[in-house]
């Protein structure tokens, strides 16, 4: 961590420099530049957020055809992960895409996380106006626990952190999104350390991912899924619609015709000649 603070110096004066702004010349609180702080950073995000859709989209459009092959080589990992792979490049998935915002938002988080830590080193007559969120959290950049406002705050995380997980864990199996829907209770324990004003900017980015899966789902048509091994037997007989294009319904043979019925006229008398006539 001590070798990856001078790479983060840059986005953490950046951060800091964006903070200000949005107090001293937006004359936003503490608390609401944070929000805004976040917003912004999802708005830059926008381009690898479109990317991270299609990803998921095409993972789930692909999901029947993936198990199959996971189900092939159950036995065989390196071969499975193989096929995987080949079945990627083929139909031109990439799953690290669906990662990309998560990546993009952590040095953001490392860098505000410096920031407010700044913040509660500095004198608080260098920071004129209140660092209390809401009124309820003494200070942005205290612990989130030392103060019962905090609490709440957590328990709001908890909640945003689930419904976002429930979004971007569409396309895993059962099993992996019970995981990731108890993780947050699990990481509540170390966020509690953390600085009240970096679980609100977590908590805002929950949000945005929650507003953002509800807008995608209405908007963005389910594309069907691909049948699986669709093979035509060739014992099955072709299909006529009865013009010779084979792409109608078979047509039944055609019965004979009746031959047509005799008149019911009464039989005509035919006179005989008698023998021994006229000489």
């Amino acid at each position: 961590m001590i070798l990856a603070i001078p790479l983060l110096t840059p986005l953490e004066h950046v951060a800091r420099h964006i903070l200000n702004w949005l107090h001293f010349s937006a004359h936003l609180p503490w608390a609401w530049s944070i929000v805004a702080l976040t917003v912004i950073v999802r708005m830059l995000l926008v381009p690898l957020t479109v990317k991270q859709i299609h990803s998921m989209q095409s993972l789930q459009r692909h999901a029947p055809q993936m198990k199959e092959i996971q189900k092939k080589y159950k036995g065989d990992k390196t071969k499975q992960n193989e096929e995987l792979m080949k079945f990627y490049k083929e139909n031109q998935i990439n799953p690290a895409a669906s990662c990309l915002p998560m990546l993009a938002q952590f040095p953001v988080f490392i860098a505000l996380y410096y920031s407010l830590r700044a913040f509660s080193r500095e004198p608080a007559s260098k920071h004129p106006g209140s660092l209390s969120f809401l009124h309820f959290i003494p200070s942005i950049a205290a612990h989130t626990t030392s103060h019962w406002g905090g609490f709440v705050l957590l328990v709001v995380y908890v909640g945003s952190q689930m419904a976002s997980t429930l979004y971007m864990s569409a396309t895993a199996d059962k099993t992996q999104r019970t995981i990731f829907m108890l993780m947050p209770l699990v990481f509540v324990f170390v966020i509690a350390r953390f600085p009240a004003g970096l679980v609100l900017y977590w908590v805002t980015t929950n949000l945005w991912t929650v507003g953002q899966g509800l807008i995608t789902r209405r908007l963005m048509p389910k594309t069907p899924a691909p049948s699986l091994f669709e093979k035509k037997s060739s014992r099955t007989p072709p299909r006529d619609d009865g013009d010779g294009g084979g792409n109608g319904v078979a047509k039944s043979p055609e019965s004979p015709k009746p031959a047509p019925a005799r008149s019911q006229q009464p039989p005509r008398k035919v006179r005989r000649k008698k023998a021994g006539g006229r000489r």
